[in-house]
């Protein structure tokens, strides 16, 4: 696990209706305030990575398909700088992801079905002055190997 990332398991409340499931509430803690919500849908066999943030934290939601998430500690301060941590999210595993700045992050579409990503973060996106650093999916001082292993 690398240092400041939370990982909340969502809990389905099912009936012969369908179901909720309460995502983000206010008296967790899990964001420091809020600046804006959004929301992606990205196509099969897609990767959108890596970037991160100087003033940012993000939180993730995928209500729809499912993703390989990989973060990467870049934090100079970080007693997990340089670590790399993986987690599926999505349908099949319904969490909520905290995803503090400094720590880059990206993700894989898995299977035949387009992934919905909700992100929450604590900024507003400024487009004069983004909040947003790339790095390339295949850098090698990240050295993620995106094959699907299928184990």
């Amino acid at each position: 696990m690398i240092e400041g990332v939370k990982v909340k398991k969502l809990v389905k409340h099912c009936d012969d209706r369908g179901f909720f499931t309460e995502v983000l509430r206010d008296d967790e803690g899990l964001l420091s305030k809020f600046g804006q919500s959004s929301y992606t849908e990205t196509h099969p066999g897609v990767i959108k990575a890596f970037h991160w943030h100087k003033k940012q934290d993000d939180l993730w939601f995928v209500p729809k398909g499912m993703a390989q998430v990989v973060l990467h500690d870049l934090r100079e301060d970080s007693a997990t700088k340089g670590e790399t941590q993986v987690i599926y999210a999505g349908e099949d595993n319904p969490v909520l992801i905290l995803i503090p700045k400094g720590v880059a992050h990206g993700y894989k579409v898995l299977g035949s079905k387009s992934v919905g990503l909700f992100y929450h973060t604590t900024e507003s996106y400024n487009p004069d002055a983004p909040d947003e650093e790339r790095i390339d999916f295949d850098d090698p001082s990240i050295g993620f190997d995106w094959e699907t292993k299928n184990r």
